[in-house]
């Protein structure tokens, strides 16, 4: 199987151990010209969009407590026909979450801009694994978590204190890696920061920060991968 791996339930993850493949990716390779054709009716839609390289896998598996898996270097615009023709059995894609909590145990999400493909959406401050967070050919996890959250928040975690464990899980629509970062400040002083940093930002990527503050404060907009992520905070730490 290309994709052996337990849906709709979180699962502790030790290792993470996702190779990129310097070969095309079939889904990219057999469907050119539906990408290109797509690519123009999206730009049209938004002329904002940049068709830069991100990862999508071709196999992912959960074994022993490791993710391992394989992924390829596509370009964005091939993302966007994968993205309206999801669940591809050859292809799937996996992101991370940096799961900001405060000193008071919130947590830290944002709310997405306008101009971009999840606008208005909310989650933690997230983006596609990139060529950079490659390192020896394998995805290095956390620094793809620590350079998106500086890119839209201005937030440095190098020095935050973070969970030993990773933790997955697995939909239909995707595998999202999280682990958690605990901040050494208030929620609202986490929020002020993010808002002046975006209030500074020529382009900012996001309208501003999330505060989500127990199981049953959940903001409008909210992606649904995130309820579970929540539900699991809230349930370890009260």
């Amino acid at each position: 199987m290309s994709f052996d791996i337990p849906r709709n339930v979180i699962l502790p993850v030790d290792a993470v151990d996702v190779r990129l493949d310097p070969g095309p990716h079939p889904f990219e390779s057999e469907n050119a010209g539906a990408i290109e054709r797509n690519w123009q009716a999206e730009t049209a839609a938004n002329p904002a969009l940049f068709d830069g390289t991100v990862m999508l896998l071709s196999r992912l598996a959960y074994t022993n407590r490791r993710l391992e898996g394989r992924c390829h270097a596509i370009r964005f615009a091939t993302f966007m026909l994968w993205r309206r023709h999801q669940p591809v059995p050859t292809a799937e894609h996996a992101f991370a979450h940096a799961m900001l909590v405060s000193r008071d145990n919130a947590l830290v999400a944002i709310r997405m801009g306008g101009h971009t493909v999840n606008a208005g959406s909310v989650y933690f401050a997230a983006g596609s694994f990139e060529p950079v967070d490659f390192v020896d050919g394998g995805a290095d996890v956390d620094l793809n978590m620590m350079r998106e959250v500086e890119e839209e928040t201005g937030l440095d975690l190098r020095m935050a204190r973070r969970e030993p464990l990773y933790h997955a899980l697995s939909t239909a629509r995707g595998t999202v890696i999280f682990r958690r970062y605990f901040l050494d400040a208030d929620a609202d002083d986490i929020a002020a920061g993010i808002r002046a940093f975006v209030a500074a930002d020529p382009e900012p990527e996001i309208v501003g920060p999330v505060v989500i503050r127990g199981k049953d404060d959940l903001p409008e907009g909210l992606k649904p991968h995130m309820l579970p992520l929540i539900d699991w905070h809230f349930s370890r730490t009260q």
